[in-house]
């Protein structure tokens, strides 16, 4: 790997490989920054998912979990700032007709001659800057009128702050508690890139932490280093992670601070996940513009009212996938061949454990099919394969992630003990039959 293209293109090669990630639409020539999520990659996303939610809320009192609906009342968007603020500057090639942000035009190409930023080849013609919202706009009902338009959510964040007297009043928590959501977002983004890093269709993971105004310093310093320690978790390299606090002009409308945990990946350091202070901007909004008082009242001290504070982690879930592929990959030489891993974290990885029988005869298969379907039975995502020499079904294996690999042997028919293969230090190890299960549980956790 000698850059951070070549390491992009041969992830991207991967994932089409191995089944991860392929392009939206792909046989009608795809669709612009747009992805599916195949076989692997669903279960590598899924389990991401399952362990943030994992951590958030069910290992925890004081978060409540909630699905909010994408559509929303077009008001929602007006109180937010959505609809007058979420805007980019666009500037327009009256030429090629490409589109690129204003405001990033220096770290642009031109399409038709990739070594000049846009506008500096011939014939090409930029035209003035205009403003682009970034919202998706549809319309609910059978007449496409103003009156009838509404919007796909640009973030998960605001069906959070209207449904907190909901969930406050249901749940029965107390402030300081939180609400978590895991939800599709869409932004009409001008220059998405960079595989599934920028897409005009995502996943958020977000948790939105009401505070009383006064404590929002200390739970804003508690919510950083919670999530920094929960990434490291995950297995991603501490030398490639890294805090960016916002400068005031860098800031949100609705920021107080904020800061961003950072990835280098292979196009450089990039942000995948945000911890914000967006103080009481949110709920006073939303009570200004609904007319519904949206206020905290202490139960102890009914006297005592106010809005609280939100303190928000937001976290891409697409982004911190790509971040776990990229910190995976690695290639390394093994008896003189090129050997491709994705050392992915056995609890992230799509496929726990692969089965092997070394050859088709003398009853390895019908060992090694029992052996699979014991594993199935007690939810450990297992793989069978007796297709092709056993060096190649590793490396099949070692692509895919897979952290473990049970070879039955002729050893295995006699004895009743299998060799277990470790992904990353490629030692072996028998073990029993009757224990396999309980081995690798051990080892995924």
């Amino acid at each position: 790997m000698t850059n951070g293209g070549d390491l992009m293109d041969k992830l991207v090669s991967l994932c089409k490989r191995r089944g991860f990630i392929f392009q939206s639409s792909e046989i009608y020539g795809g669709t612009g920054s747009v992805w599916d999520y195949g076989p692997l990659g669903v279960e590598l996303k899924n389990n991401i998912k399952a362990a943030w939610w994992r951590s958030m809320v069910h290992e925890r009192d004081d978060i409540e979990g909630l699905d909010a609906a994408i559509l929303m009342h077009p008001r929602v968007w007006e109180a937010s700032g959505h609809v007058a603020g979420f805007t980019d500057p666009l500037v327009e090639c009256r030429t090629c007709k490409h589109r690129f942000r204003a405001d990033q035009i220096g770290q642009a190409s031109c399409p038709r001659k990739p070594s000049v930023p846009p506008g500096g080849a011939e014939p090409c013609d930029l035209g003035e800057p205009r403003m682009f919202n970034l919202m998706f706009k549809t319309f609910m009902g059978p007449v496409e009128s103003e009156a009838a338009v509404v919007y796909l959510r640009p973030e998960t964040a605001q069906g959070i702050f209207v449904n907190f007297q909901n969930v406050l009043q249901t749940s029965r928590q107390r402030v300081p508690f939180g609400i978590a959501q895991i939800g599709k977002a869409f932004r009409n983004e001008i220059t998405p890139g960079n595989f599934i890093f920028r897409t005009r269709e995502f996943e958020q993971m977000e948790m939105q932490f009401f505070v009383e105004p006064g404590t929002d310093e200390e739970w804003f310093e508690y919510w950083r280093h919670q999530r920094m320690e929960w990434v490291k978790s995950l297995g991603l390299r501490p030398e490639k992670l890294r805090w960016h606090e916002h400068e005031p002009d860098e800031l949100a409308h609705y920021a107080k601070a904020a800061y961003d945990i950072q990835y280098e990946f292979p196009f450089g350091w990039q942000e995948f996940e945000g911890i914000h202070n967006r103080t009481d901007f949110d709920l006073s909004r939303h009570q200004e513009y609904s007319g519904k008082r949206l206020e905290y009242v202490d139960p102890v001290d009914r006297d005592k009212r106010y809005i609280p504070y939100v303190i928000e982690t937001s976290i891409g879930a697409d982004r911190l996938t790509l971040a776990v592929l990229a910190d995976a990959y690695r290639e390394e030489e093994v008896e003189g061949e090129t050997r491709v891993v994705l050392s992915l974290s056995p609890k992230l990885s799509p496929i726990k454990v692969a089965v092997l029988p070394l050859v088709k005869k003398d009853g390895m298969p019908e060992l090694a099919e029992r052996i699979h379907r014991s594993f199935r039975e007690v939810a450990i995502p297992s793989f069978y394969d007796d297709s092709g020499s056993i060096g190649k079904r590793y490396r099949r294996q070692d692509e895919a992630g897979t952290p473990f690999a049970v070879t039955v042997d002729g050893q295995s028919v006699t004895d009743g003990t299998v060799t277990v293969r470790d992904r990353d230090t490629l030692g072996q190890e028998r073990v029993a039959v009757d224990r396999i299960v309980d081995y690798i549980r051990e080892r995924i956790r």
